[in-house]
């Protein structure tokens, strides 16, 4: 069961301590990317790293929503930027989607990204998978 705060002044005491606190800069990003992925490579978290794994998520999806945001375009446009923004080739995703020419395909709008394709690219990029659905 979780510990319900009583006062404001518990929630201040654990602030000061070192609780987490909303990300200003790509510095704690990074920061909190790198204990996230610390927290999330165990191999049986307990209940209270469990619970920091759901803030330090929060937190970081928050940071990347009002400093990342990308564009509202088709699937293959949202690729295109994610590969560019992150420096990578067609053959860098290659094994994401299925060999070479499926990449080809999809960027070149012949064919469709399938629900296993949006679960690795958004993996891979760290992207809510509804940026890959087309939008309305």
């Amino acid at each position: 069961m979780a510990t319900v705060l009583a006062n404001p002044t518990e929630m201040l005491d654990m602030i000061e301590r070192g609780a987490p606190h909303l990300i200003h800069s790509e510095e704690q990003l990074e920061a909190y990317t790198k204990a996230l992925f610390q927290l999330t490579a165990l191999e049986a978290p307990t209940a209270a790293q469990l619970e920091a794994i759901d803030l330090l998520t929060l937190l970081i999806e928050r940071y990347e929503e009002e400093h990342y945001k990308l564009p509202e375009a088709a699937p293959a446009e949202v690729l295109k930027f994610l590969l560019d923004q992150h420096q990578l080739k067609q053959r860098d995703i290659a094994a994401d989607l299925g060999g070479e020419s499926v990449v080809s395909e999809v960027l070149s709008g012949r064919r469709k990204l399938n629900a296993t394709h949006i679960e690795r690219l958004a993996a891979r990029f760290h992207v809510s998978p509804a940026v890959f659905f087309p939008a309305r």
